[in-house]
């Protein structure tokens, strides 16, 4: 195995994304058991902060600048990663399993002959051997997988494995100018969401489900996610119906979360849903229905209706952050 541990750091408009902060005190932490080097990957134009990275353990950070890196290229991001891969001898790869995450790694995996670990929860790791754990079955169950590759890539959930406190030390930091971008895939159109907190990375969120009961109630949802300071998620149904964008969508087609506190509003809890949030620390569910599914996986449940319920629960959160 190489005596190198790469991780890819994911930005958006020039931001280096928190889960990324999360992969690469990671890979600090696989490091220290065998004295390995961590180094990362970059891909943009412009992006702050790049070299503290280095308070979570990076060394070197290789920056291949190109204004049209910015926007993710599977053909491009996928020939550049492989080829760091190979330039770097890494023996180990983190990636964040986020959308892109979940797209480019088995690409990458693929492309390098390399062993592949999916949205890891946990894993044991002793210098010599790695094994991973990764839910399965809709999150029923756990799997354990050993990686015996010369190469292993993993993609670790979101929220799971905490970044803590930075140091002060900064990373060095290479840029390689480069032209290999692919051209057969134009952008027509980049349209921004709002500055909503993103549900995949956010600590507390508040999800609404069909007993909402319409696109005009959702500002109960809103409320109490701005009180928390929490993401407003939905539910499948609620996305399908056209209430809410598919970006807030919690769920086995949707977004897999890993928050320390979930809370469900009118959602009663299929199973692609649950699949999407039960690893959340914390689950608090709201629903009438006191047969409702979420209930089983709730560990704490209000059996109400949320018309009622919602309201008094933010009229009682306004008292307490009044004092």
């Amino acid at each position: 195995m190489g005596n190198k541990i790469l991780v890819f750091i994911e930005q958006r408009d020039g931001h280096i994304k928190k889960s990324s902060f999360e992969a690469a005190k990671t890979a600090s932490e696989m490091a220290a058991k065998t004295g390995a080097e961590v180094e990362a990957l970059l891909f943009g134009s412009s992006v702050e902060g790049m070299e503290k990275l280095g308070g979570y353990g990076v060394k070197k950070v290789f920056f291949y600048k190109n204004a049209e890196l910015d926007l993710y290229s599977t053909k491009t991001y996928t020939e550049l990663t492989s080829k760091q891969i190979t330039d770097s001898g890494a023996g180990i790869v983190l990636f964040a399993n986020t959308a892109m995450g979940k797209d480019l790694a088995p690409r990458v995996a693929a492309r390098t002959d390399s062993a592949l670990g999916m949205d890891v929860v946990a894993y044991v790791y002793d210098g010599n051997d790695l094994s991973v754990t990764r839910p399965v079955f809709a999150g029923k169950a756990l799997m354990d997988l050993k990686l015996t590759g010369a190469v292993k890539i993993l993609t670790l959930r979101p929220n799971v494995f905490a970044a803590g406190a930075a140091s002060a030390d900064n990373a060095e930091v290479a840029v390689i100018e480069t032209a290999s971008v692919d051209s057969s895939v134009k952008v027509a159109e980049v349209k921004k969401s709002d500055e909503k907190l993103d549900v995949a990375e956010a600590d507390i969120i508040v999800s609404g489900g069909r007993g909402v009961k319409g696109p005009e109630h959702f500002h109960l949802v809103e409320e109490l996610a701005a009180l928390l300071g929490a993401a407003t998620g939905a539910s499948r149904a609620v996305v399908d119906a056209g209430w809410r964008p598919h970006g807030e969508q919690v769920g086995q087609t949707g977004k897999t979360v890993s928050p320390t506190l979930y809370i469900a509003l009118g959602i009663s809890g299929a199973i692609q849903h649950l699949a999407g949030m039960r690893s959340s620390k914390y689950i608090v569910a709201i629903n009438k229905d006191k047969d409702a599914p979420i209930f089983q996986v709730a560990d704490y449940g209000i059996t109400g209706d949320l018309f009622e319920v919602v309201p008094a629960l933010i009229e009682e959160i306004k008292k307490v952050k009044a004092h």
